[in-house]
């Protein structure tokens, strides 16, 4: 099983907005069985905590199903444990590169990236964060695209999920 997580400062915003619309784009190509998706904040601010307000409304208002989401903090197991590990700004992947335990060559670690760093058509790199900004309409639509050519990204790198019986 591949196993994603999105990763932003709260968990409450960007992250699991990036959680729902993954999640969303992997059971529209029947991968809920071979793609497990999550997501963590850096900080303890919201742990337990539903999306923020903004990001349930902008995903209601483009049917994503949201059900379930609760905030929880990124923990050095889960850099060992996510395939991917998607922060969604330098400050996030910064953080998450911090989580690796100095000299661990027995554990492997999950690919670190930023959620635009695959969408390379895109003037920014990073998502800005709508906590701040207000701006949820702007990071839904930057997530979106993230999100798609991520899940690309991941069908080309591992042809397994490709093949029908497995």
């Amino acid at each position: 099983m591949i196993k994603v997580l999105f990763v932003c400062l709260g968990n409450i915003c960007r992250s699991p907005m990036a959680e729902a619309i993954f999640r969303q784009k992997v059971k529209g190509a029947s991968l809920e069985e071979k793609i497990l998706v999550d997501s963590a904040g850096t900080g303890s601010w919201h742990v337990g905590n539903r999306p923020h307000e903004g990001t349930l409304e902008i995903l209601e208002k483009n049917d994503v199903d949201h059900e379930g989401i609760t905030a929880r903090q990124v923990t050095e197991k889960d850099i060992t444990e996510y395939d991917y590990i998607i922060g969604m700004d330098s400050s996030n992947v910064g953080n998450l590169h911090r989580l690796k335990v100095p000299g661990d060559s027995v554990n492997k670690v999950g690919e670190i990236s930023r959620l635009l760093d695959f969408a390379p058509s895109r003037s920014i790199v990073d998502v800005p964060d709508p906590y701040f900004t207000g701006n949820f309409i702007e990071v839904y639509d930057l997530v979106e695209d993230g999100c798609e050519r991520l899940l690309d990204h991941i069908l080309k790198n591992n042809p397994i999920l490709n093949e029908e019986g497995n």
